[in-house]
C-alpha cells in the first residue's frame, strides 16, 4: 500500500477542487483509497498518526471505523488453535496404522507382551539383587534357548553371559567416577551361518530402580528385543552382518553395564552402529531423540526403514544441551566405543516413571507393536546395508530431521538446511528492503513506525514475562507450587491467560494513545512485518550457531511470507474481511500445526520432570517461563488482529477474569498437586533411607557415628504436604550439610546434593546388616600438584555409609560411587583413590 506525504496547503487545494467538481460525484477508486491513507508522525514527532480526510466526506473514517468484530475474531482464533491442537492429539493417539501383525516374519506384540509380563512379575530388579542377577537372567536365557531351537538354519546364534568389573569417570551432574564389580550382561549374537565381520548392536537394560517393576524402563524394550530376535532368527532371509542383542543388567547404576560391554567384551570390536532403547515415560510413541554423532546415513536408514516414524532433531539438541538431567547408554557407546547410533525412548506419562506404578498393564499393546515394527525394520535394514561395513566413510556432517504428524520424516543434510534458511532470509530482506528503500512520499514514516512497533512488541513480551514470573514467585513463596502438576490446564489458565492479556493490553494502549487515528489496515501490515522480522532474526541466529533446529524458524518465516504475498492484494482492496481471514489462517496452518506438535512434546516431557527436579529450582518459575515463551510465539502473527479489531475490551476482561479466578483458587490451595487415582496416578516422590554413618578423618580413624532415617522430597514442596500427617517429620529435624565431608556427609546415590539441599534426618536405631562393613585406609600420599591421594578399602554392600571427615581447607573433585553388584557374596572395593585439592575460598 502506498502512502502520500502531501503538505497541508496541497491537500486543501486538492480538496477545494474536488468540492467545486461536485460533492455528489463519487470519487475515483484511487482517490478513495488515498483518502484513507494516514499521515504518520514518527516516534520523534509526537508519537501519533493522523488520518487524512478529504474535506470531511467521511470516507476516511473507514480505515479506523470499520474493523473486525472483537467477539468473532477472538472466538475464531481460539477455535482455530483448538482445532489444530485436536488434530495434533489425534495424530499422537494413532500409534499404528494397522492392527497387530502376528504373521510369520512380522513382529508379534502379543508375544512381546508375554515376555514383558513375565519380566515384570519378578518384581523390582535392582542391580545386585537376586531378582536381577539370578531370576531375570535365568528367564532371559531360557527364552533365548527356545528362540535358538526355532531358528532357521541360515542363522547362527551365540550366547554369552558377561560379568565385567571396571570403573570410569563421567561428566554428568557435575562429574563423578563410577566403580562396578561383577555386574551382569546377557549378550546374544545373531549372524550368518559362516560368520560376519561387522555388527549392529541393539541395547536394552533389564534392571530397574528400587521399588519399581520397571515395565517401561526398560523391561518393555527387552521384551521387544526378544521378539525381534525371534523374528530375525526364523526369517528365511540371510543377513549380511551380525546383530548383537545386549540385555544389560546395570543401567540404572549410571550406565555401568554398557561400559563393561563396550570396553571389555570381545564382540564389541565388531560393532559399527547401535540402537539404544530407553524410556522417559510410559508407553505412547517412542521418540528418536538422539542420533550420530554425525553419520547422517543412520538417520537415512531410520527414515527409509521405520514404519511409524517419530523423530526430531529438536529433541536431540534439547537433550544434548544438558537441560534435561538425564543420560542414557548412548553416551557410553559414543564416548567409550566411538560408535554412532540412534537413541529412542517412550516419553508419554513421565509422572509414573521410576515409580511402583510403572506396570505392564499401563503399556498399550499398540505401543509395543509400534516399537517392534520400527526396531525390526531398522535393524534388518542395517544388517543388510552395505554402508554398515564402511560406516567410517560416511562420518560427516549432521542431519536436519523431523516427522510430520508421525506419517513420514523429512530429512536433509544440515548444510542444505543452512542454504534453505539463508534463502528464506533473503526473501525477507527483499520484502522488507523494498518497503524501507521506497521514497518517503510513498512510504511516509514506515521506517519509524516499524521501529516503534518493534519496540512496542518487545516491551509487550518483556512485561508479560515479568508479570507471569511475579505471579510464579509469589505462588512459590506462599507454598502453593506445583498446583498444576495434577491439573495441567491450571497453568494455562493462570500463566497463559496472564501472558496473552498483558500482550493485548500493551498493544491496545499503543493503538489508543499512540496510533490514535491510524488506519487499521496500515497498522495490521506494519505489525505483521514486525513479527516476520523477529522470526527472521531467530532464523539467522540459530543458523549462525549451527543448530539444525533452525528449520522451525524457517517454517515460521517462509509460510507467513508466502501467505502475506498471496493475500496482500485482497487485504489492500477489501481490508480484513472473511475471505482475507480464511486465507490468512489457512496460510498459517503448517507453522502453527507444527508448533503445537512441538509444544505438546515440550510439556509432555518437562511437566513430569519438574515434579522431580529438586528443592532448589522453583518449578512454577520454569513452567511460567516456558508457557510465556510458547504464548509469545503463538501470538506473534496474531498481534496484527489487535489493530484490525474494533475493540479488545471484552477479550482482555475475559482473560483477566480467568487469570484472577485461577490465581485465587491456587492461592487457596484448591488444586492439590498429586493424585493416587489408579487410572492416572501422579505421585509425590519422597525417598527414605535407613542408614548408619561412620565418619573417618584423614588418618582413617573413626571420629563420629550415628544412625537415622534420611528423608528427601524430590520436588520443590519438600515435605510440606507430609508434616500435617506425620508431625515428627518437620523442620526440627532438618539435616545440615557436613561441610567437611564429601556430598555433605550423606549417601547420595548420584551427586545431586546441589539440587536437593532440603533434607531431613530422623534419629533411628542402628542398621544391622548380615555382613558388617569394613573400612581401612591403605595409604595417604601428598601429590606434587598440591592434593592428597587417599587409597582405601571398603568391604560389604553398604546400607551403612563410611565417610571421610575432611578439613575445611579441602574439597573433593571426583567422588567415587561404590555400588553393590553381587547378590551372593560380599564385595570388596580396594585401591580406590580419592583426590583432594586445597580450597581457594
Amino acid at each position: 500500500m502506498e502512502w502520500g506525504s502531501e503538505s497541508a496547503a496541497v491537500r486543501r487545494h486538492r480538496v477545494g477542487v474536488e468540492r467545486r467538481e461536485g460533492a455528489a460525484a463519487a470519487p475515483p477508486p484511487e482517490r478513495e483509497a488515498r483518502a484513507q491513507e494516514p499521515l504518520v508522525d514518527g516516534c520523534s514527532g509526537g508519537g501519533r498518526t493522523r488520518k487524512r480526510s478529504p474535506g470531511g466526506s467521511g470516507g476516511a473514517s473507514r480505515g479506523a471505523g470499520t474493523g473486525l468484530s472483537e467477539v468473532r475474531a477472538a472466538l475464531g482464533l481460539a477455535l482455530y488453535l483448538i482445532a489444530l491442537r485436536t488434530l495434533v492429539q489425534l495424530s499422537l493417539q494413532q500409534l499404528v496404522l494397522r492392527g497387530a501383525a502376528g504373521h510369520r516374519g512380522e513382529f508379534d506384540a502379543l508375544q512381546a507382551r508375554d515376555y514383558l509380563e513375565h519380566i515384570t512379575s519378578i518384581g523390582p530388579r535392582t542391580t545386585g539383587s537376586p531378582e536381577n542377577e539370578i531370576l531375570t537372567v535365568h528367564y532371559l536365557l531360557e527364552q533365548i534357548k527356545l528362540i535358538e531351537v526355532q531358528s532357521n538354519s541360515l542363522h547362527k546364534i551365540s550366547v554369552d553371559v558377561q560379568r565385567p568389573t571396571g570403573s570410569f569417570s563421567i561428566d554428568f551432574l557435575g562429574g563423578f567416577t563410577s566403580y562396578y564389580d561383577n555386574i551382569t550382561n546377557v549378550v546374544v549374537k545373531l549372524e550368518p551361518r559362516d560368520g560376519a565381520q561387522h555388527a549392529v548392536l541393539a541395547n536394552c537394560h533389564f534392571d530397574s530402580v528400587a521399588n519399581s517393576p520397571g515395565a517401561s524402563d526398560d523391561a518393555v524394550s527387552c521384551s521387544v528385543m526378544l521378539e525381534v530376535l525371534r523374528v530375525l532368527s526364523t526369517s528365511s532371509e540371510a543377513l549380511h552382518h551380525a546383530v548383537i542383542f545386549l540385555f544389560n543388567g546395570a543401567e540404572e547404576n549410571v550406565l555401568q553395564a554398557s561400559h563393561g560391554f563396550i570396553t571389555q567384551h570381545p564382540w564389541a570390536s565388531l560393532i559399527r552402529a547401535f540402537i539404544n532403547l530407553e524410556a522417559a515415560g510410559v508407553g505412547g510413541k517412542e521418540l528418536v531423540f538422539q542420533t550420530g554423532p554425525e553419520n547422517p546415513w543412520l538417520v537415512q536408514a531410520y527414515v527409509s526403514a521405520a514404519k511409524h516414524p517419530f523423530a526430531s532433531v529438536v529433541a536431540q539438541e534439547v537433550f544434548q544441551s544438558g537441560i534435561i538431567p538425564s543420560d542414557t547408554d548412548f553416551r557410553i557407546y559414543r564416548d567409550f566405543g566411538n560408535i554412532p547410533g540412534i537413541d529412542l525412548a517412550f516419553i508419554e506419562n513421565g509422572y509414573i516413571y521410576h515409580t511402583k506404578y510403572d506396570t505392564a498393564d499401563r503399556i498399550l499393546t499398540d505401543s509395543i507393536q509400534r516399537a517392534g515394527d520400527n526396531i525390526l525394520a531398522v535393524l534388518k535394514h542395517l544388517a543388510t546395508s552395505d554402508m554398515l561395513a564402511a560406516a567410517s566413510k560416511y562420518r560427516h556432517g549432521n542431519m536436519v530431521f523431523f516427522d510430520v504428524l508421525g506419517l513420514f520424516v523429512i530429512a536433509y543434510p544440515s548444510r542444505i538446511g543452512s542454504i534453505i534458511n539463508y534463502m528464506v532470509v533473503m526473501g525477507v530482506v527483499l520484502y522488507l528492503g523494498k518497503k524501507f528503500l521506497q521514497p518517503k512520499h510513498k512510504t511516509g514514516n514506515y521506517k519509524k513506525d516499524f521501529l516503534c512497533g518493534l519496540g512496542i512488541t518487545l516491551i509487550s513480551w518483556f512485561t508479560s514475562l515479568v508479570t507471569v514470573l511475579i505471579i510464579a514467585v509469589f505462588i512459590s513463596l506462599i507454598g502453593q507450587s506445583l498446583s498444576w502438576y495434577n491439573h495441567f490446564y491450571v497453568s494455562v489458565c493462570l500463566y497463559g491467560t496472564a501472558t496473552v492479556a498483558k500482550i493485548i493490553l500493551i498493544h491496545t494502549l499503543a493503538k489508543r494513545f499512540y496510533y490514535m487515528n491510524a488506519s487499521a489496515q496500515y497498522l495490521g501490515e506494519v505489525f505483521f512485518d514486525i513479527s516476520l522480522f523477529v522470526h527472521c532474526c531467530f532464523l539467522v541466529t540459530l543458523t549462525y550457531q549451527g543448530l539444525c533446529s533452525a528449520f522451525i524458524s524457517a517454517v515460521w518465516v517462509a509460510f507467513p511470507l508466502l501467505t502475506k504475498l498471496c493475500v496482500h492484494k485482497d487485504f489492500k482492496q477489501h481490508g480484513a474481511q472473511g475471505k482475507f481471514i480464511a486465507f490468512y489462517l489457512l496460510g498459517m496452518f503448517i507453522p502453527y500445526l507444527y508448533a503445537l506438535y512441538l509444544i505438546w512434546a515440550v510439556f509432555e516431557m518437562f511437566t513430569p520432570i519438574l515434579g522431580r527436579s529438586g528443592s532448589e529450582i522453583p518449578p512454577d518459575v520454569v513452567l511460567a517461563s516456558i508457557l510465556a515463551g510458547c504464548t509469545m510465539i503463538l501470538s506473534s502473527y496474531f498481534i496484527n488482529f489487535i489493530y484490525l479489531a474494533k475493540s479488545t475490551k471484552k477479550t482482555m476482561l475475559t482473560l483477566t477474569l480467568v487469570c484472577a479466578i485461577t490465581f485465587l483458587l491456587v492461592c487457596s490451595g484448591t488444586f492439590f498437586p498429586y493424585s493416587s487415582n489408579p487410572a492416572n496416578p501422579k505421585p509425590k516422590r519422597v525417598f527414605l533411607q535407613h542408614m548408619t554413618r561412620t565418619f573417618h578423618d584423614l588418618e582413617g580413624n573413626a571420629v563420629k557415628r550415628d544412625s537415622g532415617i534420611w528423608i528427601n522430597g524430590f520436588d520443590y514442596t519438600g515435605i510440606s504436604h507430609i508434616t500435617p500427617h506425620i508431625p515428627e517429620i518437620n523442620d526440627s529435624i532438618r539435616a545440615h550439610c557436613e561441610e567437611n565431608a564429601p556430598l555433605c556427609g550423606f549417601p547420595w546415590y548420584l551427586p545431586v546434593h546441589f539440587l536437593i539441599r532440603k533434607n531431613w534426618y530422623l534419629p533411628a536405631p542402628e542398621v544391622s546388616p548380615r555382613n558388617p562393613p569394613h573400612f581401612r585406609l591403605i595409604s595417604k600420599e601428598q601429590t606434587p600438584w598440591d592434593s592428597i591421594k587417599l587409597t582405601f578399602e571398603a568391604t560389604a554392600c553398604l546400607p551403612i555409609l563410611q565417610i571421610l571427615d575432611l578439613p575445611a581447607s579441602t574439597i573433593m573433585t571426583k567422588p567415587y560411587v561404590l555400588l553393590c553388584s553381587s547378590p551372593q557374596r560380599v564385595n570388596t572395593f580396594s585401591v580406590v583413590s580419592w583426590q583432594w585439592h586445597p580450597s581457594h575460598k
